[in-house]
C-alpha cells in the first residue's frame, strides 16, 4: 500500500510524534508498503511533477526527542503559515494514499479536527475517529464518561484560571493535587502541586497551554498503564520514574524504569484489563488505545486517562506491552494498518 505517515505538527508534542511516525514509517517499508512521512504543520509546499514518488520503499528516517518542550511560537514564525494547522498539499498527499498512518500527538492530531477533516475528504486513517479523539483528548469529558461507566477516576475540579477562585478549589480538592492542562498529553505543563504559593504557579504554568485546567485529587500509588489493540488488552506496564514523577523529560530521555508486565496480583491485572475495555467502549474509542492507572495502597485502581494515538517512540508504553504479548514493532504497524 501507499501510506502517508502524518507526524509533527503545531502541538508540544511535536518531537515525540517526529519520533513515533520516523519509526512507523521505517517498520511500514520494512514490511513492504510504501511510505511518505509528512510533517502536518509544515507540509510540502512544492510537489514534483509525480508526486507518487514521493513514496519510499527503502531507506531510513531518524527524530529524537529533546529534552525540552518545542519552541512553537519560533515554529510559527518561520514556517509562515500563520493560523493554518495543516500544511500545504498535505490533503492533497494524503488522498493519493490508500491510507493515513496518524503518528499525530495532542493538539490538533488527537483532539479530533485532524480526523474529522479527513472524514470530510472520504480518507481512511488509524486510530479512533473524531468522536471518540475530542471525548479522550478532553480530560474533564473523559474523566465524566469514565465515572457514568462505572470506571473510577480521581475527583476533579474544571477550573478557570481567570476567574475561579483557588480558596473554593482548595476546599473542594485540597491538598495535594495535581495540575495539569484540560487538553494536553506527555505530561506536557502537569505539576504536583503540596502548597498554596505551589498552586498559583501550577494554576499558571497550565493556563499557558489551555485555557482550561484540571485539578485532580493526588491519588499516592503505583503507576500502571494498560494498551489494547483489536478489542484484546495487552499486559499491564509499570511506569517507576528513577525521581519526581512521570513528566515530560522522564518519558523521554530513559530516566524512567518501566516492568512489562508489571508485577501485580492476577486479580489486579484482571480488574485493570476490565476498566480498560470499559472506558474503551465509554469513549467510543476503535482501534487501540492505551488508559493510564494509579493503584493505591489499598489496591483499587483509578483511571487518570486515555490515550488514543499512544507513544511509538524507543521509550514508549505500547510497544513494550506488545512485545510482552509476543508482538513485534513491525507487526504491531501491521496490525493498527489492518485495523484501519
Amino acid at each position: 500500500m501507499k501510506i502517508v505517515v502524518l507526524a509533527g505538527g503545531y502541538s508540544p508534542e511535536r518531537d515525540v510524534s517526529l519520533t513515533s511516525g520516523s519509526l512507523i514509517a521505517n517498520a511500514l517499508m520494512e514490511n513492504g508498503h510504501r511510505v511518505l512521512l509528512l510533517d502536518v504543520y509544515l507540509g510540502m509546499k512544492e510537489l514534483p511533477a509525480d508526486p507518487d514518488a514521493l513514496f519510499r520503499s527503502d531507506g531510513s528516517f531518524f527524530h529524537r526527542v529533546s529534552e525540552t518542550v518545542p519552541d512553537l511560537a519560533t515554529l510559527k514564525r518561520e514556517s509562515g503559515n500563520g493560523e493554518a494547522l495543516i500544511g500545504a498539499n498535505v490533503i492533497a498527499l494524503c488522498r493519493r494514499a490508500d491510507l493515513v498512518f496518524l503518528a499525530l500527538h495532542g493538539a490538533m492530531g488527537e483532539n479530533g479536527q485532524l480526523q474529522a477533516t479527513l472524514d470530510n475528504y472520504g480518507i481512511r486513517y488509524t486510530g479512533s475517529g473524531y468522536i471518540g479523539s475530542l471525548l479522550a483528548m478532553d480530560k474533564d469529558l473523559s474523566k465524566r464518561l469514565l465515572r457514568d461507566a462505572g470506571v473510577p477516576t480521581p475527583d476533579w475540579v474544571y477550573f478557570d484560571v481567570k476567574n475561579g477562585s483557588e480558596e473554593e478549589l482548595i476546599e473542594r480538592i485540597g491538598l495535594p493535587c495535581v495540575v495539569k492542562p484540560c487538553s494536553c498529553g506527555s505530561s506536557v505543563g502537569v505539576s504536583m502541586v503540596n502548597t498554596k504559593e505551589e498552586l498559583t504557579a501550577a494554576l499558571h504554568s497550565a493556563a499557558a497551554w489551555d485555557e482550561k485546567v484540571l485539578v485532580e485529587k493526588k491519588i499516592l500509588g503505583r503507576e500502571l498503564t494498560m494498551g489494547i489493540l483489536d478489542g484484546k488488552t495487552l499486559p499491564a506496564v509499570e511506569i517507576i520514574p528513577k525521581e519526581g514523577f512521570y513528566d515530560y523529560k522522564n518519558k523521554y530521555q530513559g530516566s524512567t524504569k518501566e516492568v512489562c508486565p508489571a508485577e501485580i496480583p492476577t486479580e489486579i491485572a484482571a480488574r485493570a484489563a476490565e476498566l480498560t475495555a470499559k472506558g474503551f467502549e465509554a469513549l467510543r474509542l476503535r482501534g487501540y488505545a492505551r488508559f493510564d492507572f494509579l493503584l493505591d495502597a489499598n489496591g483499587d485502581l483509578w483511571c487518570l486517562e486515555a490515550n488514543t494515538l499512544p507513544g511509538m517512540t524507543p521509550t514508549s508504553l505500547l510497544p513494550q506491552a506488545a512485545a510482552a504479548a509476543g508482538i513485534g514493532y513491525r507487526e504491531l504497524c501491521e496490525k493498527i494498518v489492518n485495523l484501519a
